[in-house]
């Protein structure tokens, strides 16, 4: 079984290791992510679960650990989450609807995490 919570710590860890060779494209990059992730008309779940749902058809395992963290951060429920896979596996079609079941894992893997 794949350990999400790892992997986000492994990005987080990259990421300081990168921010320490170009640190002003780490700092524009995380200023872009927390501009764009705040409350505005669209709330941070919901943002979260946009962000979440284009990690699933992009494929990306990083994007899903970190974002699996983010969505139960923003206390998306489970149903949220699975209602965003289907809207995920609709848009990406059959390889979405692998990564959406790694999704679904990642989330309750940060859900086990905290207790």
């Amino acid at each position: 079984m794949t350990d999400y919570p790892q992997i986000a710590k492994s990005y987080q860890s990259g990421m300081a290791d990168l921010a320490a060779e170009v640190p002003d494209t780490v700092d524009w990059f995380t200023a872009l992510v927390q501009t764009c992730t705040a409350d505005g008309e669209l709330s941070v779940k919901v943002k979260e679960l946009i962000a979440f749902s284009i990690a699933i058809t992009a494929r990306c395992d990083g994007c899903s650990a970190h974002h699996a963290k983010a969505v139960r951060d923003a206390r998306a429920s489970r149903k949220e989450v699975a209602e965003m896979i289907g809207v995920a596996v609709l848009m990406g079609g059959g390889p979405s609807s692998v990564y959406g079941v790694e999704a679904l894992r990642a989330f309750d893997a940060f859900g086990e995490q905290q207790g």
